[in-house]
């Protein structure tokens, strides 16, 4: 391992970005390093060859890839001809000293202690310990569950099991009651309305489940928010819970569900068996994309499929290693006995896993250049920082120019990329959310003149046009981790 630029905790532990002297025979100038890598969009493993400084036929300095992983190195020269492999240990780049991170699960505010310790989603009353308050009262308490998530609404359609005298009922067992409501986006100021409700009806908190209805509706989300906060007041608890996967869907307006002073919680919906990855997988690509929109992260896990008490328990556990002060199960009656054992029992705590990083935004221009929701949060933390950018969602040279000017004014390395050294510091920053609700009117009027081919689509009210918001709303989603809606009871 090089000291230039990090210091070398040993011979073997390398630091991503960081510099490392290969040894081995028979190399020519053409000599490369094979290094173990995974990839942070899709999680998967695999490797990379690095080429570097040629010193002599049996050394070549090289740099360690950003996306490196623990493993074994080797060398390979044209031919090939391969070198045996070393074990080496790989480390994340420390931030500089004066640099503080940015917490893993934000800031929580008022309401936390509705999300913290471990809750339990209610689809239908009826069907779990049929609606008896105190028998759910019961299995709660001998699973550790203090907080029940009960469905409250379908788009603009009221649950009659979400009602104040069944509701009242649930409390006085001791449980926090909230409730939570699957929307579409068709109809947001009846969808508001009828989330407002709840809060009506004695809701501890709010729950909005958004998915695959709600992308490249960024101007529906803004009326949504707008409407429901006017209702229920700046302080009342709402969370948020879709995707886990943020890279994979560009077009959701996570960033206008959390824009400051709307959801101020986050629960992602990480249902590893049904991603098709493990609970450490799961987590960690969660964790890389969600904390950067800022509200502190409370993981909703899997209890249905047959996941086992083994996976259930590793689940909570790294939860709470990354900081997480509470999780929540999908779905009381599909949660099998062996799972609300493990649900309740007792753990010892696991150390904190390997930070996961920032997720890298660069530029459009560049084989891996960037377009999303994650480019439109940025945009809006670097206009808010005074920088003249377009909020449009693609990582253009505008962005690029933008995001260097801020480093420069930050005293970060100019590389034109949202990296890691940049994410913590341009959070701090008040973002600067358009009007989308008000662009979408504007569209809809010019769409009135122009052509059939250009003209709106009605989209349940016909204030909105097909869709709306940023250009990188239109964009497909790269796929589906989790079903697109909520799952079908049995």
């Amino acid at each position: 391992c090089s000291t230039d630029p990090f210091p070398c905790k040993s011979r073997t532990t390398l630091v991503r970005t960081g510099r490392v002297l290969v040894g081995a025979g028979g190399m020519t100038s053409r000599a490369k390093v094979v290094f173990p890598v995974r990839n942070t969009k899709t999680g998967k493993a695999g490797t990379r060859r690095v080429g570097g400084t040629f010193r002599t036929r049996t050394r070549i300095l090289v740099r360690v890839p950003s996306d490196a992983i623990t493993g074994a190195i080797r060398v390979v020269v044209p031919g090939p001809h391969y070198s045996k492999g070393a074990r080496v240990t790989v480390v994340h780049a420390p931030l500089p000293a004066h640099r503080a991170p940015l917490p893993s699960t934000g800031t929580p505010g008022a309401g936390a202690g509705f999300f913290a310790g471990s809750g339990m989603w209610v689809w239908y009353l009826n069907r779990d310990e049929g609606g008896d308050p105190d028998a759910i009262a019961a299995k709660a308490a001998a699973a550790g569950v203090h907080t029940i998530f009960v469905k409250s609404a379908d788009g603009d359609d009221v649950w009659s099991q979400f009602s104040r005298t069944a509701v009242a009922a649930l409390k006085a067992t001791g449980l926090n009651v909230c409730a939570w409501q699957f929307v579409y986006g068709n109809d947001p100021a009846g969808e508001a309305r009828a989330a407002s409700v709840a809060a009506a009806n004695g809701a501890d908190c709010f729950v909005i489940d958004a998915e695959g209805a709600y992308e490249g509706k960024y101007a529906q989300a803004q009326t949504y928010m707008t409407d429901l906060r006017a209702a229920v007041g700046p302080d009342f608890p709402i969370a948020l819970t879709s995707f886990p996967y943020i890279n994979f869907h560009g077009a959701f307006p996570y960033s206008v569900f959390m824009a400051p002073g709307n959801a101020t919680f986050n629960l992602p919906q990480v249902y590893w068996k049904a991603i098709g990855d493990s609970p450490d997988v799961s987590l960690a690509t969660t964790y890389l994309y969600n904390r950067v929109y800022g509200p502190p992260v409370y993981p909703l896990g899997q209890a249905y499929d047959g996941t086992t008490a083994t996976d259930v328990q590793r689940f909570r556990q790294l939860s709470e290693a990354y900081g997480a002060r509470g999780v929540s199960w999908w779905v009381w009656d599909q949660a099998s006995a062996a799972n609300w054992t493990a649900i309740g029992k007792d753990l010892p705590s696991i150390p904190a896993p390997a930070d996961p990083g920032f997720p890298t935004l660069s530029a459009s221009g560049s084989r891996t250049g960037s377009r999303g929701d994650l480019v439109v949060l940025a945009q809006e933390h670097l206009a808010g920082a005074d920088q003249s950018v377009a909020v449009d969602g693609d990582f253009g040279p505008g962005t690029a120019r933008a995001v260097r000017a801020y480093q420069a004014a930050k005293g970060l390395t100019q590389t034109g990329q949202v990296d890691a050294a940049t994410w913590p510091v341009l959070m701090r920053e008040t973002p600067v959310e358009p009007d989308w609700a008000a662009l979408a009117d504007r569209a809809k009027a010019t769409a009135k003149g122009a052509s059939a081919s250009i003209a709106s689509v009605r989209v349940g009210q016909p204030r909105f046009p097909a869709v709306n918001g940023p250009a990188s709303a239109s964009m497909r989603a790269r796929r589906y981790e989790i079903p697109r809606g909520p799952l079908k009871p049995r």
